[in-house]
């Protein structure tokens, strides 16, 4: 049986496409490319050879890759491989969107928990993706500070360690996120308890994030941030905003 969403102290959140639309931010920059360059783009095509060309071997920290993402995926989409689009499409990250209820929903949270950042993105991004988000974070972890990238355990072992300097350990954290692939799995293996946010809930398939060996079925699940935050508030006894 699942742990009472009010027995832990820290909330640790993955960023890029739990909190962030990344998916929304590199459709809606591919799409202004291809309307300038006389052709059009299928959001859910474009995904895909995202997806292919970001897992290659030879793929760097996100979204610094996104320049040479581009000029793989370019030729597919029908678009112009110059490396200024995606010098373009790498920037464009610091202009993303979060989901409509991350921010709010955040703020909720933050009222409860403290809430720490694990998120594959350099720094320097990740300070775009706080400010948009309300800069509602406890502590932040991303690959420039860790050295390396979810799922691997190393990555979540600093976060251990950082909740331990503070008095706590593992049990005190919920995992959320929405990736099955770089979180929820990793998550359950280190025996975390997790919350799988499933974002992608009304359309087939992975989108840009790489698709798992093996489902995991998460300890919570929600198909937004804001149903997080009503069944906290729920457990709490407290009113649930309309």
């Amino acid at each position: 049986m699942s742990k009472s969403l009010l027995s832990f102290k820290y909330l640790t959140f993955d960023v890029v496409g739990t909190l962030i639309d990344f998916e929304g931010g590199i459709t809606g920059c591919l799409a202004g490319i291809a309307a300038e360059t006389g052709t059009t783009v299928d959001g859910e095509t474009a995904l895909a050879l995202y997806r292919k060309a970001r897992y290659d071997t030879d793929a760097g920290l996100f979204p610094d890759d996104l320049v040479r993402v581009y000029g793989v995926i370019a030729p597919g989409l029908g678009l112009p491989a110059d490396r200024r689009y995606g010098e373009r499409l790498r920037d464009s990250a610091a202009s993303w969107s979060g989901f409509p209820d991350s921010k709010a929903a955040l703020a909720r949270l933050a009222q409860r928990y403290r809430l720490i950042a694990m998120t594959n993105a350099r720094r320097w991004a990740f300070e775009h993706f706080s400010r948009e988000l309300g800069d509602p974070f406890h502590a932040a972890f991303t690959a420039d500070d860790t050295g390396t990238e979810k799922p691997d355990p190393a990555f979540f072992q600093q976060v251990f360690a950082f909740v331990g300097r503070e008095g706590h350990g593992k049990d005190d954290i919920l995992h959320v996120a929405q990736s099955q692939y770089h979180d929820i799995g990793v998550s359950r293996s280190l025996g975390m308890t997790n919350c799988w946010i499933q974002r992608r809930h009304a359309v087939a398939g992975y989108g840009g994030t790489i698709e798992p060996a093996e489902f995991t079925v998460p300890d919570h699940h929600f198909t937004s941030l804001a149903g997080l935050a009503d069944a906290v508030d729920a457990a709490a006894g407290q009113v649930v905003p309309a």
